[in-house]
């Protein structure tokens, strides 16, 4: 599946919102937040990926840590229900782990997040 424009979460208040009123669930390589969008706003779920230089490192590694996780939210999107909002917040592990291992990692934390929209 493609990972399309309207799948990205941009605005800054989005990002915001995530973390006032969303949870958190710790992964190891990363921290997944999620936040169901109100009634009015329903449609496909959408991720924003985060790095930051003090968790992951210089940009070239902030960069490919976003990179992987973006690939693996592309890869498995049918895990997040439709109307969430996600945001994957990298860290150094992002880039040690293999990518079947992320994979596993995201895979296992969207089952247990979200167990109804468990395939």
């Amino acid at each position: 599946m493609r990972f399309r424009a309207e799948q990205h979460l941009r605005r800054q208040l989005d990002f915001q919102r995530l973390r006032a009123e969303g949870r958190r669930f710790d992964c190891g390589a990363f921290t997944l937040w999620h936040l169901a969008r109100p009634e009015t706003e329903p449609g496909v779920a959408r991720v924003g990926v985060v790095a930051s230089r003090a968790a992951v490192g210089g940009a070239v590694r902030r960069n490919r840590a976003k990179r992987r996780l973006r690939e693996i939210f592309r890869r498995h999107q049918q895990l997040a229900p439709p109307g969430h909002d996600l945001m994957l917040v990298a860290r150094a592990a992002a880039n040690r782990l293999g990518t079947a291992e992320l994979e596993q990692k995201f895979a296992d934390a969207c089952r247990k997040v979200f167990p109804a929209a468990a395939r």
